[in-house]
């Protein structure tokens, strides 16, 4: 018995065989099963193709799944330029006032941190807090558009890490927001898509003092 090739059942899948070669091949399958579970298998990958075509994933997801990629060193792809990031306040910096200053930043409870920085073309509200009850942290931010004080820093990728192999891909919201929360290790660092794909990297060792002993 002859066999068609593969290519051939390719073609005879997709339709695209003359009306003779199609009937003779149609009664080849009749008693052929090792060519019918070829045109099976091809019709089942046509079947996929013709579902995934048809697929558009939610622009929210499309979003997140950018800001994976924003760190990411594919082959030989240079390694990306950085805008550096001016600090315009810390509240760690600042002295606490009379009678707070033993109750309010120890290293058992550092309580929060606010800072603000500045990196072209945005401005940078970060706020960290520790999450009560867990070893974890809370990092939330919100940028603005210094060239446009009126306009949130909207749709930019962020990236979040505690430098221990945790990291979390966010995107900020209409409003330039962003809050995430990940495994507490003492230290911090964050990478924002600047202008022109330039990342604002913002690294923070003791982000909220140093930890307890024996927790790293």
């Amino acid at each position: 018995m002859k066999h068609f090739t593969t290519e051939e059942w390719i073609d005879f899948t997709n339709q695209a065989v003359s009306g003779s070669k199609q009937q003779e091949m149609t009664d080849h399958l009749e008693g052929c099963k090792r060519c019918k579970e070829t045109v099976s298998l091809w019709q089942r990958v046509r079947g996929t193709a013709e579902s995934v075509a048809k697929y558009q994933a939610p622009e929210s997801a499309v979003r997140i799944a950018k800001a994976a990629f924003v760190n990411a060193h594919l082959g030989q792809q240079p390694v990306r330029e950085t805008s550096p990031a001016e600090l315009l306040f810390d509240s760690f910096l600042q002295p606490a006032l009379a009678g707070t200053r033993a109750g309010t930043r120890t290293a058992h409870d550092p309580g929060a941190r606010q800072m603000l920085y500045r990196a072209e073309p945005y401005q940078i509200d970060l706020h960290i807090e520790p999450k009560a009850g867990e070893d974890r942290i809370v990092v939330i931010g919100q940028l603005l558009d210094t060239r446009h004080p009126d306009k949130p820093g909207a749709n930019v990728p962020v990236v979040i890490s505690n430098l221990r192999g945790n990291a979390v891909h966010t995107v900020t919201n209409e409003f330039g927001e962003f809050r995430e929360e990940l495994q507490r290790s003492g230290d911090l660092e964050l990478m924002i898509t600047g202008e022109n794909g330039k990342a604002v990297v913002i690294s923070l060792r003791d982000a909220l003092g140093r930890l307890p002993e024996g927790r790293h």
